[in-house]
């Protein structure tokens, strides 16, 4: 339920007020896609706490740059095997890179055109 909650609000940021301000975020993604994604791919808490950590550090006194959202996630070991199909029965939207144990980067793949 909280999950949808900030969900619906940080959606409700990103198509209403973030237009009516200039873009100074520094990192990429932003910090508002940033937290859409931790929301969307683990759980309330720890993605509220890794949200607050992020707008924290978005300010002058640190660099920047990218800033990949940290997922955690067990995969199944059959889902890892390689089965090539010639009409993919649905469109890839996240990859995830491998950091740590058990972890991994969550990066968007932005498609252009169909």
């Amino acid at each position: 339920m909280f999950k949808i909650a900030f969900l619906t609000s940080l959606r409700f940021y990103q198509r209403f007020l973030s237009p009516l301000k200039p873009s100074v975020c520094r990192y990429y993604p932003s910090c508002s896609e940033y937290a859409f994604w931790q929301f969307e791919k683990n759980n309330a808490l720890f993605a509220f706490f890794l949200t607050f950590f992020r707008i924290i550090r978005c300010n002058p006194l640190f660099r920047g740059g990218f800033d990949y959202p940290k997922v955690f996630k067990i995969f199944k070991s059959d889902t890892l095997c390689f089965k090539p199909k010639f009409l993919a029965q649905k469109k890839l939207h996240f990859l995830y890179i491998p950091c740590e144990d058990k972890g991994f980067y969550l990066v968007k793949i932005i498609f252009k055109g169909n």
